[in-house]
């Protein structure tokens, strides 16, 4: 709940206020707690105080039940009771909020669509999990289609340049270098597991204008965007893609805005441990880079999951407001994390934080925001607000009319335009036709293809076991010069030790 002190947040043992600062909620935060604790009402709770600032939300509903903003809060005796002992009574309202309802699939809201031009190959590559040299080849094919004006907007053009530059390899390489013919076929097999979880149907026209994100309502508050994920949650591949495509998006297109009043976007990310899962190392950093930076431009990202151990250590401390559920203890694992998660919040003298951790009720959490000033806030046991919205899913009647009010239906049809796969297609059309071959010419061609296939496959191999080897090596001298400088070190110490002992 909103209030001119910040964002009311929850009520302390000690029965004082606890408040997010508006102004310091672009320093991220995290939600984590055990399922069942209570983290999606408080996502809810910070997303209706959000769009009371009038700032805009993005939000992930991952179970479907988040979609209830769109409708007011039921009256009920336990209701009741929580609005008088949070001493809300005077401002409380059973209210709905204007949400904007979004689907990757557009089956459950407006479909939201990325081209791979506007991606670009530094990212597809890490979402691929591409080596060092297929990047490079990734790299060749974007330059190549800029070059000859062949625009990239889905995957169907992409796999057509693929096959077109596997088809002309050898009058490319000179001018665009080496393209082994195993990286393409890498490559193209990377894209199928991306497609078949609906990577075919993110990948297009119209995309997605980050600014209809930013819209706030007639009256003021900022309009709530919820993405349905709930068929989007079991394919993890293209929930990275497209999270990790919309922080770029974000910082790449905001202008610097410094420190204001308030944010001017706010992002949830719930079963955020997905975006990090298995995932590489250079993946990691990116989002790791994206979260450092985009905060200049007066963004808010908040991570939803269920352990402080499911983010990286380098994004973590970024996350400077943290709400933090019940934890259960049962397994060494668990008892591991229960420490770590009382040593990310700034201790309180009153009470043991890893006790209190595996103590909390359902609506029950740990509270620690920053003060106007950026200095984390001492821990507080704090009973969390209720929402002022419905607890439950929306009526598909109320969500359907939502759909049809809301002013987005421009993203609703997809646009196929002439791109790299038409424009491949026509020229293969257009090229005069060759002589027919005879079967045993077709077949010795066949085998010089396959021939050649296999010989670059094993220069490739070859040639990352010689840098694999290289590496290996450098390494060994790196240890033997440490090993030979602290062996001399010893040797000098222990000389002036046995020449003072004399003395």
């Amino acid at each position: 709940m909103y209030t001119p002190d910040g964002l009311y947040m929850g009520l302390s043992e000690e029965g004082q206020r606890v408040y997010m600062k508006l102004n310091m909620c672009n320093r991220h935060g995290i939600i984590t707690g055990a399922s069942g604790t209570g983290k999606t009402i408080t996502m809810k709770v910070m997303a209706e105080s959000f769009a009371d600032a009038g700032v805009p939300v993005f939000l992930c509903d991952i179970k479907g039940d988040v979609s209830g903003l769109c409708m007011p809060g039921t009256q009920n005796e336990g209701m009741e009771k929580r609005i008088d002992k949070f001493g809300i009574r005077d401002i409380f309202k059973y209210t709905s909020y204007q949400v904007t309802h979004w689907d990757i699939y557009g089956e459950k809201g407006h479909p939201i669509r990325a081209t791979l031009s506007d991606m670009g190959p530094d990212l597809l590559a890490r979402i691929l999990q591409l080596s060092q040299a297929q990047e490079g080849v990734l790299q060749i094919l974007f330059k190549y289609a800029d070059d000859k004006g062949l625009e990239l907007y889905d995957l169907k053009d992409l796999t057509a340049l693929i096959e077109y530059v596997s088809d002309h390899r050898e009058e490319l390489s000179g001018p665009y270098g080496n393209i082994a013919a195993a990286s393409l076929g890498t490559i193209q097999r990377a894209l199928i597991p991306l497609a078949n979880q609906g990577g075919d149907v993110f990948f297009g026209e119209p995309m997605m204008d980050i600014y209809d994100f930013m819209r706030t309502t007639q009256d003021g508050k900022g309009m709530i965007n919820l993405l349905n994920c709930v068929k989007l949650v079991n394919n993890p591949t293209l929930y990275a893609t497209f999270l990790l495509w919309l922080m770029a998006e974000l910082f790449e297109r905001l202008p610097e805005a410094g420190d204001l009043d308030k944010p001017k976007l706010v992002f949830f990310f719930d079963e955020a441990h997905m975006l990090f899962t298995d995932a590489p190392k250079i993946l990691v950093q990116k989002v790791e880079q994206l979260v450092k930076l985009i905060r200049s431009k007066a963004v808010g990202i908040y991570f939803v999951t269920q352990s402080p151990s499911d983010i990286p250590d380098p994004v973590l401390a970024q996350l400077s407001n943290r709400v933090q559920h019940a934890l259960r203890a049962y397994t060494p694992a668990e008892q591991k994390n229960i420490r770590a998660a009382a040593q990310s919040l700034r201790a309180n003298p009153a009470f043991d934080t890893a006790e209190v951790i595996t103590q909390l009720g359902v609506g029950h959490a740990l509270l620690s925001f920053l003060d106007e000033e950026g200095v984390p806030g001492v821990t507080q046991n704090c009973s969390v607000l209720c929402p002022q919205s419905l607890m439950a899913q929306a009526d598909q009647s109320v969500i359907d009319a939502a759909i049809a009010a809301d002013g987005m239906h421009k993203y609703d049809q997809a646009i196929d335009r002439d791109s790299a796969y038409e424009k491949i297609e026509r020229e293969r059309a257009a090229a005069p036709q060759e002589e027919t071959q005879s079967p045993q010419e077709s077949k010795e061609e066949e085998r010089k293809r396959k021939e050649e296939e296999k010989r670059a496959a094993k220069e490739e191999r070859e040639r990352e076991k010689r840098e694999a080897k290289e590496e290996r090596a450098r390494q060994r001298r790196r240890d033997r010069i440490e090993r030979q400088l602290l062996s001399t070190g010893a040797q000098i110490l222990k000389r002036g030790l046995f020449n003072t002992l004399l003395k």
